[in-house]
């Protein structure tokens, strides 16, 4: 069967996973799946995916949810050099996955959610603050570590480098500068300069 990605585009969490079957030459499929209007927590996608959130991944093994483990799956499956068969370096790209899961995407994504999708209601204020002082921090320890690295494994492209490219380089969205941040400015720009690289916007439009 062809493989369906159920999800939302504008979603960092459903665009990784996009991206990363794009650079794999995956011949998958989108099925959107509208969010604010609370799709995800309908009784038919709670078939597909029983923790009721995008992204969702089908194809002939069944279904599977969380971005990064879809990230892991299909880059096992697929011998890419995106996963390192070291089994150190392997850690290493688990360890900035659960980092951008349990750290940086609940601050990043969270002040994002709240501007872009939200428009910045009165009462999420005091915690779009919050998330935008946590930004800052994630954002720090990441500029750290590239000071010294190209990518954040092995000075290698890996998918740990498209887990945190996700939601850093639309961090803006969320009101949050990137500009007391130049090593990953510079980090965006050589992810963005990988061969067969496409940005939110040109996989929207490719695939729907």
């Amino acid at each position: 069967m062809k493989p369906i990605l159920y999800g939302d585009l504008r979603s960092g969490n459903c665009y990784k996973v996009a991206l990363l079957a794009s650079l794999l030459e995956i011949d998958f499929e989108l099925s959107f799946v509208d969010v604010m209007k609370g799709e995800a927590r309908s009784e038919q996608f709670s078939k597909i995916n029983d923790f009721q959130k995008v992204p969702a991944w089908q194809d002939s093994n069944g279904f599977l949810a969380e971005s990064n483990a879809i990230l892991n799956y299909l880059a096992e499956i697929h011998e890419s050099k995106l996963l390192p068969a070291d089994p150190w370096l392997k850690a290493q790209v688990l360890k900035w996955q659960f980092w951008e899961q349990y750290v940086h995407e609940p601050a990043v994504a969270v002040a994002r959610f709240i501007c872009l999708y939200q428009k910045k209601p009165e009462n999420r204020l005091d915690e779009l603050k919050v998330c935008q002082q946590k930004s800052h921090a994630a954002l720090l320890k990441l500029e750290q570590h590239l000071a010294s690295h190209s990518f954040l494994v092995d000075n290698q492209f890996s998918i740990a480098d498209i887990s945190l490219f996700a939601y850093t380089h639309v961090a803006e969205e969320g009101e949050i500068s990137l500009d007391p941040f130049p090593k990953i400015q510079d980090w965006l720009s050589r992810v963005e300069s990988t061969s067969g690289f496409k940005s939110m916007a040109q996989l929207k439009s490719s695939l729907t």
